[in-house]
């Protein structure tokens, strides 16, 4: 069975238009996949859902599809956030990754005492987010933003979204249990750098009224496991796994 080639385009998609691809997507399908005339593709503009098309040119740089039909609504991901501690690349670039997967709506970096790298790459994080999206079938993408610091963020934070925030500590109830008893329709899910967080940094967190600590078990994980195996607890309970 032949693989589905799906691509996001950023312009709005609607049948009979034609789409002039970049000098990447040109490259993807012609190299990597293997394309040609008359191929046909699945596209989606994380705004107006999806669209069969086909490959009217490939040249070397650049190629053009023409929209053929809607085939899917856009649909929006839960309202549920990731807030992560950038790691070392290829562990960010997994958490990006998999974070896209579950259907995460936004992907905030954060800046905490003991963050590891400060080498922030916000188009890279933009670029493996909107692949992993082609990849899951998702007709969105998430929302990435600039990096914060954790003091900034909590300072600017409505008040109506529960933050959670994984507790190293292991002093705060299980997180399947913290949902279970808070029941909300957006959420925010915080998880720290390898070093955790500082003393100053918990009692900070612990402070705030919108905030919720939690604890994933009586292990300690790694801080990208830690990341999937929060967001997978949300899906199950509040997100669209639940029904």
């Amino acid at each position: 069975m032949a693989q589905t080639i799906r691509l996001y385009i950023k312009e709005d998609l609607a049948p009979e238009k034609t789409i002039i691809l970049d000098e990447n997507q040109t490259h993807y399908l012609r190299d990597v996949v293997r394309a040609d005339k008359n191929t046909k593709i699945q596209c989606f503009d994380n705004k107006n859902g999806e669209f069969s098309s086909e490959l009217i040119s490939l040249e070397k740089k650049q190629g053009k599809l023409k929209i053929i039909q809607k085939i899917k609504e856009h649909t929006q991901s839960p309202d549920i956030w990731l807030l992560f501690a950038p790691l070392k690349k290829d562990q960010t670039d997994f958490v990006i990754e998999k974070a896209t997967e579950l259907g995460c709506r936004k992907i905030q970096p954060i800046i905490t005492q003991y963050t590891i790298t400060k080498n922030i790459r916000l188009e890279r994080y933009i670029a493996q987010s909107i692949e992993a999206s082609e990849q899951c079938r998702r007709t969105d993408i998430p929302e990435i933003s600039e990096a914060q610091s954790l003091k900034d963020i909590l300072r600017g934070w409505d008040n109506t979204r529960t933050l959670y925030f994984m507790d190293e500590s292991l002093n705060s109830p299980n997180f399947l249990t913290a949902l279970k008893n808070i029941q909300t329709k957006k959420a925010a899910i915080l998880i720290g750098p390898e070093g955790g967080f500082s003393e100053e940094e918990q009692k900070i967190l612990r402070d705030q009224k919108f905030t919720q600590g939690a604890t994933l078990g009586p292990r300690i994980l790694r801080a990208e496991t830690a990341a999937l195996a929060a967001l997978s607890c949300w899906q199950l309970i509040s997100g669209d796994w639940s029904h």
